[in-house]
């Protein structure tokens, strides 16, 4: 049975990545080696380094000047790596969630840290609005995507002072203006690659100006000076990651995937919204196009078990909600195609018709 993975990361990827990193595993680029064996110093994978590095650049359309690192550690590490190049004295924070609240903690650990809004008081199920940024705050960092309540912030605020980003689960989801920010990263396991690989896109000119010092392996100006090389980079989830990257390019690249993302999301809403056993649990300006968060209706709220039997008889994986909020979470990245999403909706009409 072919399976529909709506998993909420890591996640699904694109056929060709997986292809031709297995490919990869058994003999790398024709040299008879393993990639999980070969040098990453070697000419071969510091070719796949850098092309990656460039078709990260390109499909984004990041301005010159700007650079982009491939680590290990996982965007948690960048939690407290963002204060540590950043943060003189202040920074700013929108609290949407888990993450968000995480990144606020280690935040707290190095300087004064102004919690702007939240949606705390509504169990993070919208997108705070009308609050103000302060000018003195050195940055300003939003969690782009909510994957455990399903909101997203789905453009480019203009708040007059530097933004950070962790757009760990909707990065190449949509165009991004790039120059608003002094750092984008995120955990590549949803969009991009498996776990293990952390990307980053830094502006260096904002660097080197905390006066603080600070771990070698946390400050961005060693990994900008090595090409990411510094010390050994995950290389099979780097390979993987260009795999992705060029898929994405062969199908249009970003704008184009950016269409597609919304006429699946669009889908499995209007079904929500029609379908009487099921309801949305997200303000509806705020909604997730990567991760679509529902509920059984009170009425029906006897029926989570029989409707998690019938998705997983028909191949569907993946859609239980996050252990912290419950119901049902379908997870909806760049990679999953079309036709899962209507075999999600279908099997939705199937329970409401024999109920």
């Amino acid at each position: 049975m072919k399976k529909h993975n709506f998993y909420a990361g890591p996640s699904i990827l694109p056929k060709y990545a997986i292809e031709k990193s297995a490919e990869a595993v058994l003999n790398f680029s024709g040299s008879g080696l393993s990639i999980l064996e070969i040098s990453h110093r070697s000419k071969e994978f510091q070719a796949v380094m850098d092309e990656a590095q460039a078709l990260f650049k390109e499909l984004l359309e990041i301005p010159a000047g700007y650079e982009v690192l491939f680590l290990g550690g996982g965007a948690s590490t960048q939690f407290y790596s963002v204060p540590m190049n950043l943060m003189k004295k202040k920074a700013a924070y929108l609290k949407t969630g888990n993450w968000a609240n995480r990144a606020i903690a280690e935040a707290k650990l190095l300087g004064e840290t102004d919690v702007v809004a939240s949606s705390e008081d509504k169990n993070f199920t919208y997108v705070p609005k009308g609050y103000k940024v302060p000018t003195d705050a050195d940055y300003f960092h939003i969690t782009t995507n909510n994957t455990i309540y399903g909101t997203e912030i789905k453009e480019d605020l203009n708040v007059g002072i530097p933004m950070v980003a962790d757009m760990s689960s909707d990065i190449f989801s949509r165009p991004v203006d790039v120059s608003k920010y002094a750092v984008i990263y995120g955990g590549a396991q949803k969009n991009l690659a498996p776990a293990g690989l952390t990307f980053i896109v830094v502006n260096p000119e904002l660097l080197g100006k905390t006066d603080r010092s600070m771990p070698i392996m946390v400050d961005y100006r060693t990994h900008i000076s090595k090409g990411s090389m510094y010390n050994t980079p995950p290389v099979l989830q780097v390979f993987t990651a260009l795999m992705t990257m060029q898929w994405l390019k062969d199908l249009g690249g970003v704008p184009a995937i950016m269409e597609r993302n919304i006429e699946k999301s669009d889908l499995l809403y209007n079904e929500i919204e029609r379908n009487k056993l099921f309801v949305g649990t997200v303000a509806k300006e705020d909604r997730s196009r990567m991760n679509v968060c529902f509920v059984i209706s009170d009425e029906y709220k006897d029926l989570d078990a029989d409707f998690l039997a019938l998705a997983t008889q028909k191949g569907i994986v993946g859609i239980k909600g996050h252990r912290s909020v419950g119901g049902f979470r379908a997870s909806l990245y760049n990679a999953l195609p079309l036709e899962s999403v209507q075999l999600l909706i279908e099997t939705m009409q199937e329970f409401e018709a024999s109920h």
